[in-house]
């Protein structure tokens, strides 16, 4: 069976924020139809890799290619699908409202009713975003990455504050769009999200890939994943 071509290359990212190296010569892959986790401590420059692979930030060094095209480029724009940690300026606006507004920017996206119920929002879809719980919030954050039928989608922490039923309809979501071919990047704290749902793990620390392989392998010997990540990271200085 021929390799996928990769949606996402990032070649030695090298990112200087506030003179600290937030990204230090970083690289990784990801495919079509496979789900890449990048996992690392809080401060290991996780969010800032997805800035810089969508555009939003502009690394020092190194270069992003982004289904072909460099990072940011208005012609793949509209093929790419963002879920950031927080959304904060979608406050006043209720979920539906949203959605809706977000659908109108794209030629072809999916249908807002159906991605509603697809995600769980339905119950308080026309609660005003600022209202909804964490896990609520995520929910709508999920429904926005994926309303322009996104042939790449980062998801930063896209479970963080959602209970367990609607943890495991989001797992069973992201199989889906995995089995359609979509290429999925996906940022968590969550262990055992991570060796549930990844075909390919990529662990960071200080801006840097530590150890990298698909479950299977970083977890031969009767190890966890979570061994592997303490075994390859370092926690906060305190």
């Amino acid at each position: 069976m021929s390799t996928p071509v990769a949606a996402l290359v990032v070649d030695r990212l090298s990112v200087t924020l506030g003179g600290r190296a937030v990204l230090d010569g970083l690289s990784l892959t990801a495919s079509p139809g496979r789900l890449t986790a990048v996992l690392g401590p809080n401060g290991a420059g996780k969010t800032t890799l997805i800035r810089c692979c969508t555009g939003l930030l502009r690394a020092d060094t190194g270069a992003v290619t982004v289904l072909g095209r460099p990072a940011g480029s208005a012609e793949v724009a509209a093929r790419v699908g963002l879920m950031p940690q927080s959304t904060g300026a979608w406050s006043g606006i209720r979920a539906d409202e949203l959605l809706h507004y977000l659908a109108g920017l794209y030629a072809h996206p999916h249908d807002v009713d159906t991605l509603v119920r697809r995600c769980g929002i339905t119950s308080f879809a026309r609660t005003p975003y600022r209202r909804l719980s964490g896990g609520q919030q995520q929910a709508v954050n999920l429904a926005g990455a994926l309303i322009g039928r996104p042939e790449l989608v980062f998801l930063d922490e896209p479970t963080a504050g959602m209970d367990p039923h609607a943890r495991r309809a989001t797992w069973a979501l992201l199989d889906e769009l995995r089995a359609a071919g979509v290429a999925i990047v996906l940022t968590t704290h969550a262990m055992d999200e991570a060796q549930t749902l990844a075909d390919q793990v990529y662990i960071v620390d200080a801006g840097r890939v530590t150890v990298a392989g698909t479950v299977d392998e970083l977890t031969a010997g009767d190890r966890t994943l979570e061994d592997v990540f303490l075994a390859h990271t370092h926690g906060a200085v305190r």
